[in-house]
């Protein structure tokens, strides 16, 4: 069911994977998939809490999150606890984010246009309004430099916004690093990387992630997932 998992002070965070772990059954998180899914998931991953999901249109907007709604954006941000929130992928980076002592937790949907458009350090900044002052990252799956061939127009577009992201594919083609922008972003915001390298697979060379590059329009979704336990938690 997961890709990886861990935990910090009172925060959970997790990425899932295209199986469900209970053999070769797809676990499709979309956020118009079968809601049985995510329903499993979140029963796993935080039993009992409330889920806060958007749907993502590659921007910057950061919105605080409300349980049981799906606003347009691409970052959710809450201090409350017991509120899960979820950030779907299939080749672009989801961003964990929390602030274990202040309880301010965030997800992120990094693609091409939201890492160009700064959408991570605008949810940085949208925490700290809400009091963070310590945040830690956790960057997940995502399509690799070497996989992520562009036209050279494109690469030069995004690299003008974010040097980080010029890459070489592994044809020798442009291509852009994606992860490697997320990376610099968060540097310049002052946020920690948590040391992981689990977590940052390729989805188009690994089998046990979605990847839309890959897979086309058959592709499911993987899920980033955060919260804040409460007192009553386990």
């Amino acid at each position: 069911m997961y890709l990886a998992r861990t935990t910090l002070g009172p925060v959970d965070l997790a990425f899932t994977a295209r199986y469900d772990g209970a053999g070769a059954d797809e676990l499709d998180l979309a956020i118009d998939g079968p809601r049985s899914a995510l329903t499993r998931v979140v029963d796993d991953f935080a039993p009992g809490s409330q889920v806060a999901g958007m749907r993502q249109v590659h921007g910057a907007t950061v919105t605080v999150a409300s349980p049981g709604e799906a606003p347009e954006c691409d970052a959710l941000v809450t201090d409350h606890p017991e509120v899960t929130l979820v950030v779907r992928v299939a080749d672009c980076v989801p961003v964990l984010l929390a602030d274990p002592g202040t309880g301010v937790v965030a997800a992120a949907h990094a693609g091409r246009a939201g890492v160009a458009d700064g959408v991570v350090p605008a949810t940085v900044e949208r925490m700290r309004a809400l009091g963070a002052s310590d945040v830690v990252a956790w960057i997940g799956p995502h399509v690799c430099a070497a996989c992520y061939e562009v036209p050279t127009e494109l690469r030069a577009q995004v690299a003008d916004r974010v040097p980080a992201t010029a890459a070489t594919s592994r044809w020798g083609t442009p291509a852009l690093d994606l992860g490697a922008g997320v990376r610099a972003q968060l540097a310049d915001a002052g946020v920690r990387l948590l040391g992981t390298p689990d977590a940052e697979l390729c989805t188009m060379e690994e089998p046990r992630a979605w990847s839309y590059r890959r897979d086309g329009a058959a592709a499911g979704r993987m899920a980033g997932l955060v919260r804040r336990r409460g007192t009553s938690a386990r």
